[in-house]
């Protein structure tokens, strides 16, 4: 439960892609908690019917629909099964994404369109069937972006331009949509406790001098951390904040 048993999202309906694991189940937790009736879209079917039972220990309930986000007509539909099922939205949390190290010369064509197809195209189009809906209720869209949107990642170089772009589609939405209630932020965690990062492969032979520049030095967040700001933002609390990518790495891009 939130902390002061906060229910800032209480008839509210929040989508949120990647539930299934990490910081998208940490989200649907933590907007469950607060009141929202949560639809959550993976990949997983048996991870989402995890979080699914996680919810309903705390007394709310997950509707849910597996598929992959990189397919427009995936996300289209994901959307339309959202409304049929609550008839409303008013949060869209964009979290589903893919990691990958490789040196650049190894990278095949086949990584590079996957990787842009989870981390971009799937934030795209799920946004592009979301915003008419979310204009009608004054809804948010937050982002999740990366520390690896802001700067460069030696064995990154996918997930950095993935990252990036990312940041830029929610500037330039914010901008299309500043003369409406729409509000469109990003996140930029650095490194997070979640299994994504725990099974993240570098090249065996990677230069550690290279990697310690956007390792930092507080060691890593938490997707609960994640999920306490992505509520904040998303909440009428968050009301003034419009085009925003708020770093949550620890100082990494500090300086």
């Amino acid at each position: 439960m939130a902390e002061g048993g906060d229910r800032r999202f209480t008839g509210k309906v929040a989508l949120v892609t990647g539930a299934g694991s990490g910081i998208g189940r940490a989200v649907a937790l933590r907007l469950a908690a607060e009141g929202a009736e949560v639809f959550g879209h993976d990949r997983d079917a048996a991870a989402l019917a995890t979080t699914a039972s996680m919810i309903d220990d705390l007394g709310g309930a997950l509707r849910f629909r597996t598929g992959d986000v990189s397919g427009a007509d995936e996300c289209r539909g994901c959307v339309a099964e959202c409304l049929a099922t609550f008839g409303r939205l008013d949060v869209l949390g964009n979290i589903a994404g893919i990691g990958a190290a490789h040196h650049f010369t190894d990278v095949t064509e086949e990584d590079y369109r996957r990787m842009m197809a989870v981390n971009l195209d799937g934030y795209f189009f799920m946004a592009q069937a979301a915003v008419p809906h979310l204009l009608e209720t004054g809804g948010s869209i937050v982002n999740m972006a990366s520390n690896a949107g802001l700067m460069g990642e030696a064995y990154n170089v996918v997930y950095c331009m993935t990252k990036g772009a990312v940041i830029q589609l929610t500037r330039a939405l914010a901008m299309e949509y500043v003369k409406t209630p729409l509000r469109v932020n990003a996140l930029a965690p650095g490194g997070i406790q979640t299994k994504l990062t725990a099974t993240f492969q570098m090249p065996a032979d990677v230069d550690w001098e290279l990697m310690g520049r956007f390792m930092g030095f507080r060691g890593q967040g938490t997707p609960e951390g994640v999920a306490a700001l992505f509520a904040f933002v998303a909440s009428d609390e968050g009301a003034n904040i419009h085009g925003a990518i708020l770093s949550t790495d620890g100082g990494i891009t500090a300086g």
